[in-house]
């Protein structure tokens, strides 16, 4: 059996997978695990004040989209948003890729259903040691190219301190294709449309819906 080549010394799985195989695997294996075309990528947890980090960014969120759904300012069309961390977000029917963004905003969706792309409309990741400019980027394409229409990044301090540094908002843009003779290589781009630092004013921003997130929402 081959193995991962990125994963924890000791463990034996191998280099593809289903969604059914890993779902049969411990919880404790399988949550640092994501697929990518069947492929098995390690996505190591990070530790507790990144994730901390996430949760205050998620529970922010949460209160604004909790206050469109009551006074409409969501849109017409769909007033209902839950607010996660950590939820899986499936690119295929299969499963068989899926990525594991720090928060996420989706649509309302049934109790106990799966998040899939369709239905995913911010994903954010709070960016850690692992998040090598490579890695970064090759998530941002990922969602991009399936159309969730915002992606958020939180910066941390690289001193230990766990300071959030900056906090960067960007949309989803479709490239003109007209009048070029050679194909854009992505058609489907972020691009930058908010940038907040802690000596600034709160994060505010109207998509998918009103909010203005104070820096005392994120302070440790």
């Amino acid at each position: 059996m081959s193995t991962s080549a990125d994963g924890p010394s000791g463990l034996d799985l191998p280099e593809t997978m289903t969604w059914e195989e890993l779902d049969e695997l411990p919880g404790d294996i399988a949550k640092d695990v994501e697929l990518w075309q069947g492929r098995v990528v390690w996505n190591r947890r990070p530790p507790m004040e990144h994730q901390r980090v996430a949760r205050r960014m998620c529970n922010a969120l949460e209160v604004h989209a909790r206050r469109a759904m009551q006074d409409g300012s969501g849109g017409e069309a769909r007033q209902c948003w839950q607010v996660e961390t950590e939820t899986n977000v499936f690119f295929k029917p299969d499963k068989s890729s899926f990525l594991t963004p720090d928060f996420l905003v989706r649509r309302c969706l049934p109790r106990g259903a799966d998040t899939f792309a369709d239905d995913t409309v911010l994903v954010g990741e709070v960016l850690s040691g692992s998040d090598t400019p490579k890695r970064r980027q090759w998530k941002m394409d990922r969602y991009a190219e399936a159309g969730i229409p915002w992606y958020w990044e939180v910066e941390l301090d690289s001193g230990g301190t766990w300071d959030v540094t900056a906090v960067r908002g960007y949309e989803l843009y479709t490239v003109d294709q007209s009048g070029h003779t050679v194909k854009p290589l992505r058609p489907m781009v972020y691009m930058p449309v908010g940038e907040w630092e802690p000596t600034g004013l709160a994060i505010e921003f109207p998509e998918p819906f009103a909010m203005s997130i104070s820096w005392d929402d994120l302070a440790f």
